[in-house]
């Protein structure tokens, strides 16, 4: 009869400095993103007017960016922080990114975009899936 083992995942410090570069650029890209819509507040609930209840949105996206950004550079609640950022980054190709509508002089500029989102998603879910490392608030 086969019985099921629990197996432990250790890192080593190159894995654990590894995971720590890789939160450092993606919140990189998120931080600063997250300082300018809230300095922009009503730039950004400009930008957001397609959407329904642009202000939450605004205020929605500051939130995931700036706080979330921050949690996952911390490594603070890293897996489901990712998560969440994961998801955003897909919606915000959804809803942002939409290159097949746009102009033709806008078509590339949009795709490179939206795969840029799908991409970052891709690494927050591998950051959801491995943990933030020993360095971190989480330590795991």
């Amino acid at each position: 009869m086969a019985t099921a083992t629990a197996t432990a995942t250790t890192t080593n410090s190159t894995q654990d400095t590894l995971a720590l570069i890789g939160r450092i650029l993606v919140a990189y890209l998120f931080i600063p993103a997250g300082i300018g819509k809230l300095m922009g507040f009503g730039g950004t609930v400009i930008t957001s007017a397609s959407l329904p209840l642009p202000e939450v949105a605004a205020a929605i996206a500051i939130l995931i960016e700036l706080g979330l950004g921050i949690a996952l550079l911390l490594g603070f609640k890293t897996r489901w922080t990712a998560i969440v950022m994961a998801i955003f980054s897909v919606v915000t190709a959804l809803f942002f990114h939409k290159y097949w509508s746009a102009p033709d002089a806008m078509k590339m500029m949009q795709q490179i975009n939206f795969n840029k989102n799908i991409a970052i998603a891709g690494g927050l879910l591998a950051i959801a899936a491995f943990g933030a490392g020993r360095f971190s608030i989480d330590r795991k």
